[in-house]
């Protein structure tokens, strides 16, 4: 008995598209996480480079 010969072809490709949205999902969100470290970073160089003269002093 083969593993192979239970497996539906047709639903597995139907279920293609559900895999395919999900993996979106998760890029969109991965993109958005490092969108925001990116922001975050940026914005706490300006508050160091704010700092930095008046420690200076």
């Amino acid at each position: 008995m083969n593993f192979f010969d239970n497996v539906n072809v047709g639903r597995f490709v139907e279920n293609l598209r559900y895999m395919g949205e999900g993996m979106l999902c998760i890029f969109i969100v991965i993109g958005v996480i490092i969108l925001s470290i990116y922001g975050m970073n940026a914005i706490s160089a300006k508050i160091e480079a704010r700092k930095k003269p008046e420690d200076d002093e």
